[in-house]
Parts: structure tokens; sequence; C-alpha cells
């Protein structure tokens, strides 16, 4: 259990007030939970808390009442934001059409320590991390406090690139809840992407903490910085991942969606339309935040799997987190891996002499599930794969790339095995349906990636007969380093003599493969 403390430095607020509003506000209760007040001329003065509003009397607000304020803040910038020097507190300006300030929002800016107990590990993995929520649940609160902890509790390098000195206060000096992160003000709300690439490029940081990702420009600052290695922590507009999968200007910040259309017989195949949505590149921040409320978030760990996933149709299951009355975290929803984990498998009956339709299955990579291998005869004799809107074309290549005695089957009848997509086997179409009925073994992968086929058929030619061939490979590469004479291998098949040629390349070693099929060997010769 973390023990929080806020700091809002409120007296300073009340002080620039005109004194009948001061007054007002003194005598509310719950003024901890105090988020703004608000002066339009000709109407009352409000005071606004999470939950309700609050008159500050019934006389309207003034032309001398806003001047009065005017006078006692910092300067207005370009984006008619103002501070007052070291605190968090800001001011907010409605102009007419003759720029005269008509209306003032000030928004009473707290340092909460502590509050990123819920999310320190994530913050701490070193992955640059994203918070999304809606206006007024705590991001800033929350980079105030990142700054803090990387750089007193994680030592690191810190800059702060503080648009509208929202951040770390108004005036020179930072506030102290930035720890000992140093910032960089912004003159022009338009320059911050400039400032950005200025504070990597001028004072080399480990971490840089932005607010309010929101141009293009700044899109790509973000990636420019990612690329370079600095973790970058920061919060865009949006309330859930999916808002930016929509946003065509921060797009860029979850790697970027394009349309790509497929020829007719790609699209048959993969059962879908001709266009589809893809990710472009990898995402600028490796995980998402969404701060659902202020002690509960919903945490993204890979944020490319996730996006994939999105565009094929499939609903995120995040991680969610919740903070307890009593300041425990509590993980109330573990996320769903949506990484490349590899194909999950569904045993025919007869396999095991189960009664019909009492379907097992299991998956092949990372959560094993408790069922039972298929043992080395049956995976040797799966030769011929159908793939059921599977990209033959991708699939094709895996099998090229790999050298793996595999090839494709045109139909069904043909085949040893089906490789499938979970959706499509969630749906269990009339095809594989046909499958399970003549007992063929059905694979599901997650995702048509070259990866998840990789896996798929890594699995089906069985990695553990590779043992002994890689130990040879190792064994003669010790010999040929010590003796600098060359060793020649036993006879394997050329998926085999791959994975022995980039052993040795790997101990920078030459290799050459030698003599006909099926007798054709590795000879790894001294560099």
């Amino acid at each position: 259990m973390t023990q929080r403390r806020v700091t809002d430095n409120l007296n300073q607020l009340l002080e620039v007030l005109p004194p009948a509003i001061r007054n007002a506000v003194e005598k509310l209760e719950g003024l901890d939970n105090l988020i703004e007040i608000v002066l339009d001329l000709g109407r009352q003065p409000e005071a606004r808390f999470p939950d309700r509003f609050v008159f500050l009397g019934d006389a309207q607000v003034t032309h001398q009442d806003i001047e009065y304020v005017i006078k006692r803040v910092g300067a207005f910038g370009s984006d008619n934001r103002a501070g007052i020097e070291r605190t968090l507190h800001r001011i907010s300006a409605i102009r007419n059409r003759q720029g005269e300030i008509i209306g003032l929002t000030c928004r009473i800016g707290r340092a909460v320590y502590g509050t990123i107990d819920i999310v320190r590990d994530v913050i701490e993995t070193g992955k640059s991390v994203l918070f999304l929520g809606r206006p007024g649940v705590g991001k800033t609160t929350m980079l105030r406090e990142v700054a803090r902890v990387l750089s007193e509790d994680g030592g690191k390098r810190v800059i702060v690139v503080d648009t509208s000195n929202e951040i770390a206060g108004d005036g020179d000096i930072p506030h102290p809840a930035i720890g000992h992160a140093r910032r960089m003000q912004v003159s022009r709300a338009e320059r911050q992407a400039d400032v950005m690439i200025e504070a990597v490029e001028n004072h080399m940081p480990e971490v840089i903490v932005i607010d309010e990702i929101g141009t293009q420009q700044e899109a790509e600052a973000a990636r420019t910085i990612a690329e370079r290695g600095v973790q970058l922590i920061g919060t865009a507009h949006g309330n859930t991942l999916e808002n930016l999968v929509l946003n065509p200007t921060l797009s860029d910040l979850i790697g970027g969606i394009h349309a790509v259309t497929l020829g007719d017989e790609e699209a048959r195949k993969r059962g879908t339309q001709k266009t589809v949505l893809e990710r472009k590149a990898p995402p600028t921040f490796d995980i998402v935040v969404e701060i659902q409320e202020k002690d509960r978030f919903a945490i993204h760990p890979d944020v490319a799997s996730t996006i994939d996933a999105l565009l094929r149709g499939f609903e995120p299951s995040p991680e969610i987190r919740q903070r307890t009355a009593d300041g425990d975290v509590q993980v109330i929803q573990p996320a769903e891996h949506l990484g490349e984990p590899g194909p999950m498998y569904v045993y025919p009956d007869h396999a095991f002499g189960n009664p019909p339709g009492a379907r097992r299955q299991g998956r092949v990579r990372g959560e094993r599930m408790e069922r039972e291998p298929l043992n080395s005869h049956q995976i040797r004799e799966i030769k011929t794969v159908y793939p059921y809107a599977i990209s033959r074309n991708r699939l094709e290549r895996v099998i090229t790339e790999l050298k793996a005695p595999v090839h494709l089957a045109q139909d069904l009848e043909t085949a040893d095995i089906i490789l499938t997509l979970k959706g499509q086997y969630r749906k269990m179409p009339k095809k594989l349906k046909e499958a399970e009925r003549r007992n063929v073994p059905i694979y599901v992968i997650r995702s048509n990636t070259m990866a998840q086929m990789e896996g798929f058929l890594r699995e089906i030619l069985d990695m553990e007969e590779m043992v002994d061939p890689i130990r040879e490979a190792e064994e003669a590469i010790r010999q040929v380093k010590n003796s600098d004479v060359p060793r020649e291998l036993a006879p394997q098949n050329s998926y085999v003599r791959r994975v022995q040629h980039q052993l040795a390349e790997k101990y920078q070693l030459r290799s050459k493969s030698t003599g006909e099929e099926p007798y054709r060997r590795v000879t790894i010769f001294p560099n």
C-alpha cells in the first residue's frame, strides 16, 4: 500500500480572486475535490467539483472582476493560458472577437505524490508509455509524478517538454513536483514538436515527458524520439486505444493504419473483402494506459499486437487494475496475450479415442494448456497443409524461407492438416466442420502474420528432432575453433542444414553444404 500525499497550493490561487468570490470559495466544503473556478462576464461565478457545481454568490461577474484576476497572474500566451508562479494552477481565457478577455477558467493544479503506484512497474520497464483519458481524469497529474519518480528514484535524465507550463508550473523555476527532472518551456503551442526534437539533440535525455500530443508534427517528433532509443512518456487526446486507430492525425503513434487491396484469390482465401486495413509500422508507444477512472486503469502491454487484433475485428482484452479504498492495487482482469504465441491446435478425436464431438485443443507456444503433445510419428506424417482464411502467399513465402518439407493442399480432401484463424474456428464454418468430421487435425493461429505461420511450421516439423543435429553442430564448432581443422556433420534435410549454417555464422565460422540428397551435409571450416 502506497501513502498518497496531495499538494495544491490552493491559497495562492485564492489570492488572485476578487475578495467576494474568494470568501465564497473559502466557505465551501470539500475543497480537496475542487476542480476549477469559472468566471464568465455577466454570469454568476461557479465552483466546479467532479459531481456538482456551486454558484459563488448572486452577483454577476464584471469587467473589474476579470481585470482583478488578469493583473495578478502571469502573461497569457498564444494558447490563451496563464499561470501563477511556483504553482501548478492554470488560468485559461475566453476572448471576444476584439480579443478582449470576457471569461476565465481557473483550474486547480495538484501534485499528487504516490499516484503512479498503480502503474509504476509499467513506467519502470523503460518502454515508451502513452496515457489516454478524458479531460480532468488526471493525465497531467500522472506525468508530474512520473517525472519525479524516474528522475529521483530511478536516477534517470528526465526532461519535461512543458507547453503552457502546465506540468511544472508557471515561472522560470519548475515546481518541486517534477523532482530532479529538467523542464523545457514552449514559447508557442505550435512549437511543441520543435522543442521535443531540440530536447533530444541538445540535452541527452533518457526520458522525455510530454503532455497532449495533438498534431501530426508532434506525432512525427514522438516517433523520432522513440527511434533514437529515448523513453517517451506522454498523453494524447482520446479515451481509448480505438480512438487513436480512428484518428488520422494521431494513428502514427500506434503504427499508422493504411488500406491494402488484395487480389481476388487472396481475398477469397482469407474470407475477407478485397480492401483491408493493416498496421504500417511499429508503434511509437509500446504500451498504452487508459485512465478509465481516477483509480481504475486499463493497460495494453503490447500495442502492436492489440492494434493488429483490432484491425482483424477482435475485441481487445487489456489488463484492468484498480486501487481499493485501502490504497492497495488489484488486478481485476489479466490481459489476454495478443502477441505471437504460436498456433493453437485441435486434435482429431481418433488420436485419443475420445467420443465424437469431444474436441481437445491447446496452445503450442506461450501459455501451454494441459494437453498431450502430438507424438513424433504423427507429426512426421503431416506433409500437406490446407490454409483456410489464411494468406496463401505469405504461408508459401515462410515455407520457402524455412525450406520446410511442407506443401500446400489445393482442397480439403488432400490435406493432412488444416490451418485457420482463431476467429474462423470460433464460427466453425462448413469446411471446418467437415474437417472435424473427417478427423483432420486443425491448427489455429491468432493472425495472418508470417511470425505466426513460422511458429506453426516449426511445431509441425517437431523441433525436438533438431536437438541432436544442433548439439552435433555446436560440438563441431568447438572443435574447429580449438584445432582449426574442418569438421563434417551428418547428413540432414535442408531445413536442419540451414539452422546449422546459422550456428556457424553466429560463431564467425564458414560453412558449406556438400553432397547429393538425401546424403547432403554441412562442413564447418575455420574462418
